[in-house]
């Protein structure tokens, strides 16, 4: 009997994706996150990636302060859908 070592493999980041309006982009803040911001750099809340059995979604988050803790805007298929819900929330 011969011991084997099970290893997970690491997790790959996401590429950023590619949003259709010029008027915000995006900035890595992790793996799965990114800082939304307008063309004066100002943040207008977190586009994170989640996987679904459907596909990838795209979570529209704000970050609470207070807490420290992201609230969620709202889930979307698109990311300019995401960003939008950010724009316009």
């Amino acid at each position: 009997m011969s011991d084997s070592l099970t290893t997970s493999l690491p997790e790959v980041p996401y590429a950023t994706p590619r949003l259709s309006s010029p008027r915000e982009h995006l900035v890595r803040a992790a793996d799965h996150l990114w800082r939304v911001q307008d063309r004066t750099g100002r943040v207008l809340g977190h586009l994170r990636i989640a996987a679904d059995p459907l596909g990838l979604r795209y979570r529209a988050e704000r970050l609470q302060l207070a807490t420290g803790t992201f609230r969620l805007i709202g889930e979307f298929w698109r990311a300019d859908d995401a960003v939008a819900a950010l724009r316009n929330g």
